[in-house]
């Protein structure tokens, strides 16, 4: 009896410290955006017709904060994107982070249509299954993207970066259950 007490004991210690479990994609507790830690702050899955497309992750400074908070904050923050299914397409993912752009600005892009274009860029590559894009905002610097760990630049501007945060949390994002998910709601 004892030993499974201890036992049970250190799963759950386990389980505290171990990263969260989305759709068979582990997705870390923490990430660093420059000398800043940040904690995940929630994580889901984006579908489209009932297939499940990615997992993301936010990752903030500090849990807890409105989708208006992280948005406008110039503060580090980040999301990592986990590719989960072999329907994404270069063309694919093009069209629809062109689309959660016009969709988190109003239609309002013009005056940051060359960060959107160089971040765009980053997607013009062939995507897998599997691929993991990083977008880690500090501020000062931008929003640096790698893709599987090999940096892919850096888009400069916290207007770019509203727009680009804006896409998963704005008021017109492009899914509301992952915003939900991403919010820890």
């Amino acid at each position: 009896m004892f030993k499974k007490i201890i036992a049970c004991g250190a799963m759950v210690c386990a389980m505290s410290v171990s990263a969260k479990q989305v759709a068979d994609v582990e997705v870390p507790d923490q990430m660093s955006a420059g000398s800043s830690n940040l904690v995940l702050n929630g994580a889901g899955i984006r579908d489209k017709l009932f297939l499940d497309l990615y997992v993301a992750g936010l990752y903030l400074e500090n849990k807890g904060l409105t989708a208006d908070q992280v948005v406008n904050a110039d503060q580090p923050m980040a999301l990592r994107l986990h590719i989960i299914s072999g329907l994404i397409t270069a063309e694919k993912m093009v069209n629809a982070t062109n689309e959660g752009f016009e969709l988190a600005t109003g239609g309002n892009t013009g005056a940051i249509k060359p960060e959107i274009d160089q971040f765009i860029n980053v997607f013009r590559e062939e995507i897998k299954e599997g691929d993991i894009f990083d977008l880690v905002y500090v501020p000062g610097e931008g929003v640096a993207v790698t893709k599987n760990g090999a940096s892919k630049g850096v888009v400069k501007g916290v207007e770019f970066k509203k727009a680009m945060f804006g896409i998963w949390l704005s008021d017109n994002p492009v899914h509301d259950g992952l915003k939900a998910e991403l919010l820890g709601s």
